[in-house]
């Protein structure tokens, strides 16, 4: 065996034995870590999510017998007390009647109810239906299985007709089927603003 092949046998051994001795220490070897490297989440976002579940964009619906929708949805929604529902943030709904009309809800915040069948809006609650009409109160209360709410405090409304202040408001229906009215109640008062048709 000549001086050649030897170097050559040789390498074949000891290049293999480095490769692996280097690989080793990647692994071996700690770059160090920062112990106080900042937690990528603030102290209070962390205490909300330490003291209940949380879900993001959770969805809910119900129907009626008569085939109308009601659909609502949340930006956030929390469960605080197993015997409570869920609280919301940005809670918004959509009533699809049967008949192709259409009423929508959003506020702040809001809550659904232990049972799931009732939307608790709260903060800054507006109403809008296809035909125009704009409601804005600070309480509603929206069924999931009906076309049935109820604003319980102060509420005032525009509409093509003008502008209306009542005490309190209903959403309903007289019987399964029949067409959705929206009553107000309690010292209403309305400017009527007539449309002027132009020419």
């Amino acid at each position: 065996m000549d001086r050649h092949t030897r170097i050559i046998a040789l390498l074949k051994v000891i290049l293999p034995l480095t490769a692996l001795a280097l690989l080793s220490t990647v692994f071996l070897v700690s770059r160090g870590s920062e112990q106080d490297a900042a937690i990528p989440f603030a102290q209070k976002e962390i205490e909300e999510r330490m003291r209940g579940q949380q879900v993001t964009r959770p969805f809910f619906a119900g129907s009626t017998p008569n085939g109308d929708e009601i659909l609502v949805s949340a930006d956030k929604a929390r469960v605080e007390d197993s015997e409570t529902g869920p609280t919301t943030q940005a809670l918004s709904g959509i009533m699809r009647l049967a008949d192709g009309g259409h009423i929508s809800l959003k506020s702040e915040t809001g809550s659904l109810s232990s049972d799931m069948e009732i939307a608790h809006f709260r903060q800054k609650v507006v109403v809008e239906t296809d035909d125009g009409l704009r409601v804005e109160t600070e309480l509603l209360d929206a069924h999931l299985n009906a076309i049935a709410a109820e604003a319980p405090e102060t509420v005032e409304a525009t509409s093509p007709l003008g502008h209306l202040i009542a005490g309190s408001m209903h959403i309903k229906t007289e019987s399964q089927g029949s067409e959705v009215h929206i009553l107000f109640n309690k010292g209403v008062k309305l400017v009527y603003e007539p449309q002027t048709s132009e020419r």
